[in-house]
């Protein structure tokens, strides 16, 4: 079993979510489909940069407590076509998709991101 789905499968309210596929495009190898710029976790991290909002992402990588991002940052960091593309692909409306998202996001990130860096590329696999 790969990292990433451990990792997701360990999160509270991630395991059996619908958001578990979309997140394991998102932060694995899919991310260019899903919404990552270049995919991965340093696709996702450059989208909220592009987005003005990379400090955001930092604080979920680094050491310290993690900020909150709100849907509509989200929509913001991926952009409608994404959102609708995710959204479809977990079954939910895209509002409650951004939520559900938004209340995820963070944990997941920080949880991949243990001694407060990116991991280097190929470590999460999916």
């Amino acid at each position: 079993m790969a990292l990433l789905d451990q990792l997701l499968s360990g999160l509270t309210g991630v395991s059996g979510s619908p958001l578990r596929g979309v997140l394991m495009n998102v932060l694995g190898h899919g991310g260019s489909q899903t919404g990552g710029a270049g995919g991965g976790l340093g696709g996702l991290l450059s989208s909220f940069e592009q987005a003005g909002l990379g400090h955001i992402a930092q604080s979920w990588i680094g050491n310290g407590p993690n900020q909150p991002v709100s849907p509509q940052q989200l929509q913001t960091v991926f952009g409608e076509d994404q959102v609708q593309t995710m959204s479809r692909q977990s079954g939910m409306a895209p509002h409650d998709f951004l939520s559900q998202l938004s209340q995820h996001l963070p944990r997941v990130v920080d949880s991949m991101t243990p001694n407060d860096r990116l991991p280097d590329e190929g470590t999460i696999s999916v």
